[in-house]
């Protein structure tokens, strides 16, 4: 399957919450990966900015993405995050337009 859509984004929490959100962000990204049709759906806490994560999501429309954006597990986990504290939230996507090895 061949993207066409690439989201990049952030969600800072207080570093305090962080054990917290890792709990409920594992069923977001299994839900995600389980249910949504994405191509890749990957999710890392940065190692230099205590609370922050970062999100890559490759899908192959958009309309499987604004489907995710619909899909059942998405409320309870925006949800969570806001009693988690989120402070900051970014996300862009991109249209593909070609892709190659570098």
């Amino acid at each position: 399957m061949q993207a066409t859509v690439a989201v990049f984004g952030i969600l800072r929490f207080p570093p305090d919450q962080m054990e917290e959100v890792r709990r409920h962000l594992k069923a977001l990204v299994d839900a995600t990966y389980r249910n949504d049709g994405c191509i890749a759906y990957d999710v890392g806490e940065d190692p230099f900015d205590p609370g922050l994560i970062r999100f890559s999501e490759l899908w192959p429309s958009h309309e499987a993405l604004d489907r995710h954006l619909k899909a059942p597990h998405i409320e309870p986990w925006r949800v969570v995050a806001r009693r988690c504290g989120l402070m900051e939230r970014k996300f862009v996507a991109y249209d593909v337009a070609a892709t190659r090895d570098v």
